[in-house]
């Protein structure tokens, strides 16, 4: 290939088109700039993006997952109606599940598990320093499956990710509200440091509180953005 690009230079390619579409999106549905019940073609998003339609399809087959848009038959996909009483509920349920998950994880994790997700923690903080979202985002979702896997209980991983997915949409959006990002990273500190102390209960409170802090944030930015 000219240039050297190889399939999976354009396949990853792809991927990061898609998120960025994705993410987009995201914020504009969660802004209220695209409201319940609007219909997105893919052919207008793929000129929106200078794309093709594979990873525009991708992108909204990511909404679809997370409950943002609906794909309807001879209609296409239209934009979901999610009130904040229905998000804010998924939220306190992912609080509860990521409570269990850490304290579980504080006491089964081995010390190479402990090694990995204190150094993810610690990466994290050029993100917060340059007011990276979308790569604060990514280190997220890395740290707290790490959390879910050290649990060492399959089906509570399965769970975790499943709902997790479900709000992901959701918890970008809230890293945008005020210094949402510096505050997150600052309770993962605490939860951090209770795990290094290996108090579980303390972990628990601690990640309750974060995903709490979380829901508050979206909460607010919605309000803001008069969505």
């Amino acid at each position: 290939m000219a240039g050297g690009d190889t399939a999976e230079d354009l396949t990853e390619e792809k991927i990061l088109l898609s998120d960025r579409i994705r993410n987009a999106l995201t914020d504009e549905i969660a802004g209220g700039d695209l409201v319940a019940g609007t219909q997105l073609d893919e052919q207008d998003l793929a000129s929106r993006f200078g794309a093709s339609r594979t990873p525009v399809r991708e992108a909204l087959r990511q909404l679809a997952v997370s409950g943002l848009v609906e794909m309807r038959p001879r209609r296409g996909v239209i934009v979901t109606r999610m009130t904040p009483e229905r998000i804010m509920d998924m939220f306190e349920a992912m609080a509860e599940i990521e409570a269990v998950c850490v304290r579980l994880a504080t006491y089964r994790m081995t010390p190479l598990e402990r090694s990995h997700i204190l150094r993810l923690h610690q990466q994290s903080a050029s993100l917060v320093a340059v007011g990276d979202v979308d790569g604060y985002d990514a280190f997220n979702r890395e740290l707290h499956e790490a959390l879910y896997r050290a649990t060492h209980n399959s089906f509570l991983v399965e769970q975790a990710i499943a709902t997790r997915t479900r709000l992901n949409a959701f918890r970008r959006t809230q890293l945008r509200q005020g210094n949402r990002i510096v505050h997150s990273r600052e309770e993962h500190d605490g939860v951090m440091v209770a795990i290094a102390q290996g108090d579980g209960e303390l972990a628990a409170r601690r990640m309750r509180a974060h995903m709490l802090n979380a829901a508050s944030a979206l909460d607010q930015y919605i309000d803001e953005h008069g969505g």
